[in-house]
């Protein structure tokens, strides 16, 4: 499966969410760093959710470029 995963630069370092699975979070003090950790962090948050018995919901989330 295929999550969004919304990276986003703050003062200190780089964090990132997944739409689709609420509280699955990560960050890192790169780009590279945060990408890396949230793929982690979704395969721990799915397989929690595997172990609670909790259905895996479908990635639906997506993102579009908006020019302004």
């Amino acid at each position: 499966m295929k999550y969004t995963a919304v990276i986003e630069k703050t003062p200190q370092n780089y964090s990132a969410y997944v739409p689709d699975l609420p509280g699955c979070v990560a960050t890192g003090e790169t780009e590279e760093e945060v990408t890396r950790n949230i793929q982690g962090a979704i395969a721990f948050h799915l397989e929690g959710m595997r172990q609670e018995g909790i259905p895996i919901p479908e990635p639906e989330a997506s993102t579009v470029l908006v020019e302004v």
